[in-house]
């Protein structure tokens, strides 16, 4: 285990409002985060000023992940960081104070041209650093007109469930996390868009989902404090008064189609949601694609039976599973109830309609 035994200088920073929103909506707001800027070189530590010509990686670290979890391994972990990295590369922490916080510092540092911008913890902050990537639609790169290069996406998987790492095969071991930024070798990714009439549009890139597991994820946010359990816990209470649903739904903007008593629909754009489960297993981050996976007319009791089917990924066999791959998909309830829930990398939005799209190789990814 990483110790950390050095004393590390911290200053205050403010994440500035970005150039581009000053211009179009002359509104203020202060999002104030602890940022370090860190050298190697001994057992010293030396501030570097924002104009070095090192390689400047943004850490976005959610001290309350993991029920406090990710803050002391991220602790342990600096001292190593700083020793790979820190000839290389201006290291700069910025410490999360509550939720969109690091949406809000990912954009700035992408506006400030940071090379890579990585979130430290589990799906959550990643989920929050991808759309920190994006401002009203479009990617906030493209909104920097003095930028000349586009920043990374990075993962340090300290989190929960940590799902979307294991498309990759990322194991939760910082230091093979930190290897990897070292080598910063990119892959483009795709980037799965919900949107909503009258709403603002919301990105994700592991999984979205409706219904019975949405629902079941929403409660599960609420007993974080007991690991992967929390999981089988929301289930639980979701299953409590549930009643599978009749919907329709238009793929790549064709004719509507009836999908009765639906229990549950996964938009895949990677793998594995749930704390493990393997319920979009053709998905592929990359494949300009997104995977629909639409569970019908489910009892309790087939979750017990088919449970190692969703975790092993071999459930598409199952009567009444259907997968298909798609570039758009629109999905409506038969009764308009309101009541049906929607999540995206386990956080939850709201309620039907949604329509899912992807947009291909959107980020470079150090992969």
């Amino acid at each position: 285990m990483l110790q950390s035994s050095s004393c590390i200088s911290v200053c205050p920073y403010t994440v500035k409002q970005p150039s581009f929103l000053r211009a179009q909506h002359r509104i203020s707001f202060n999002l104030s985060s602890d940022r370090i800027a860190v050298r190697g070189g001994g057992d010293g530590v030396t501030a570097v000023s924002s104009s070095s010509r090192l390689r400047e990686l943004v850490f976005v670290v959610n001290p309350q992940g993991a029920n406090g979890r990710t803050a002391k391994e991220w602790k342990k972990l600096l001292p190593y960081l700083r020793s790979r990295l820190g000839k290389d590369c201006n290291i700069c922490e910025s410490l999360t104070s509550g939720p969109s916080h690091a949406i809000d510092i990912t954009r700035e540092a992408i506006r400030d041209g940071a090379d890579a911008v990585i979130a430290v913890g589990g799906d959550g902050t990643l989920h929050e650093v991808v759309n920190g990537f994006f401002w009203e639609g479009k990617p906030v790169a493209s909104l920097n007109g003095e930028a000349s290069h586009s920043a990374a996406l990075g993962l340090i998987p300290l989190g929960t469930g940590s799902d979307f790492a294991r498309t990759f095969g990322w194991k939760n071991d910082p230091c093979e996390a930190v290897e990897r930024i070292a080598k910063g070798i990119r892959s483009r990714v795709d980037v799965g868009v919900i949107g909503q009439d009258g709403k603002d549009l919301h990105y994700f890139i592991n999984v979205a989902d409706l219904h019975l597991s949405a629902k079941a994820g929403f409660y599960a946010s609420k007993y974080k404090k007991f690991g992967n359990l929390c999981y089988v816990i929301g289930a639980l209470q979701a299953f409590m008064g549930h009643h599978n649903r009749d919907m329709r739904i238009r793929v790549n903007g064709g004719e509507w189609e009836m999908y009765p008593q639906v229990t549950a629909l996964c938009v895949g754009n990677a793998k594995y949601f749930g704390g493990g489960m393997k319920i979009t297993p053709n998905a592929v981050p990359g494949n300009g694609n997104l995977e629909v996976v639409v569970l019908q007319d489910f009892k309790w009791y087939d979750f017990i039976l088919k449970l190692h089917k969703l975790y092993n990924g071999t459930h598409l066999s199952v009567n009444n599973v259907s997968s298909r791959s798609v570039q758009s998909i629109e999905v409506q309830e038969i009764s308009d109830s309101g009541s049906i829930y929607v999540q995206s990398d386990g956080e939850h939005l709201g309620f039907l309609p949604r329509k899912f799209r992807v947009l291909p190789r959107a980020i470079d990814m150090i992969s």
